[in-house]
């Protein structure tokens, strides 16, 4: 009787590697090992990496004759790039070679190839997007389409709330347990896991209430004997997960009259960002809130504060 080899990664990345020449193959696999275990990358993410990258071997082996990581070079990964320009935005294509590079580098530290092939490739140039917000009409609209009474209502108005609050990410709400906040003294811990440092968030008066009634009403009537100390949970009483988020955020933004399409979780972050600066909040202190390694990051939420000014001038000075 013969063993099935287990599998590591899930069954689509699995074939997309075993379909490659061993030479590409091999270091697809030690690579998404290594950023697994040594860089603590999820595997979510690992399995993103390792997609872009089957998708370039498959592309040096069917159309460059590429064997081997070894004998690729710079135009082999320009024309893959340039194959991609018009299936792909610029920002895709950018992350797509941050991936290649990185998994070039890892090649030459391993002694798998001897020289860095990406180096002299220049990523596309991407222009910042500003970040969309909803006004506050707009955020309150949305945060009250929630039910008051039943306890999925209160659970859903109390994340609604957190998010606008605090400034989460969907992942740091659906990570959020019993212990992480205090209520009392109006404040949250986000958990940064093994490459950040925890950070503390300010809540609001708002959503200080909003999750008090969700503990005391809503959550004790979803709590199964399975329920963990998961914050938010689901109606089976396991922890809330991001497409659950994602599917009552939709739901509420066309209960409340936005347009469903356009209204995405992490609008309610970029909100809390811009109305903050907008209210005269030090950006510093959103850098912080927000959990923004570099400064530069946040002060894209500047830019959108201008454009409001420019709009609302243009729109209401007398001498437009």
């Amino acid at each position: 009787m013969s063993l099935k080899k287990k599998s590591r990664w899930s069954e689509s990345i699995d074939a997309m590697i075993d379909s490659l020449p061993p030479g590409l193959a091999e270091g697809l696999d030690a690579f998404g090992v290594y950023i697994e275990l040594e860089k603590g990358h999820s595997r979510h993410t690992v399995e993103g990496y390792q997609r872009d990258l089957c998708q370039c071997a498959k592309f040096l082996a069917s159309e460059c004759g590429r064997k081997g990581w070894e004998s690729v070079g710079k135009d082999d990964i320009t024309g893959w790039l340039e194959s991609m320009r018009k299936d792909y935005s610029t920002s895709s294509l950018a992350r797509k070679l941050s991936a290649l590079k990185h998994c070039a580098k890892f090649l030459v530290a391993e002694r798998m190839i001897t020289s860095e092939f990406t180096e002299l490739v220049s990523a596309p140039k991407l222009s910042r997007r500003l970040p969309g917000t909803l006004s506050a009409d707009e955020v309150d609209a949305l945060l009250e389409a929630p039910s008051r009474l039943s306890p999925q209502g209160m659970r859903d108005r109390a994340f609604l709330e957190l998010m606008y609050s605090s400034g989460l990410r969907v992942s740091e709400l659906c990570n959020l347990a019993l212990q992480d906040i205090d209520l009392d003294e109006g404040f949250l811990r986000v958990q940064a896991g093994k490459r950040g440092k925890d950070r503390l968030i300010p809540v609001g008066a708002k959503a200080v209430e909003a999750v008090s009634k969700y503990l005391h009403h809503g959550r004790p009537e979803l709590v199964r004997t399975k329920t963990g100390s998961d914050l938010f949970i689901s109606n089976r009483g396991s922890a809330m997960s991001r497409k659950t988020v994602w599917h009552w955020v939709k739901k509420y933004a066309e209960r409340a009259g936005l347009d469903p399409t356009t209204v995405k979780p992490h609008l309610l972050r970029h909100s809390f960002a811009t109305h903050l600066l907008s209210n005269g909040a030090d950006l510093r202190a959103i850098q912080e809130m927000l959990g923004h390694s570099d400064i530069s990051t946040t002060e894209i939420y500047t830019r959108v504060d201008r454009k409001r000014l420019v709009e609302s001038h243009a729109k209401f000075h007398p001498r437009k």
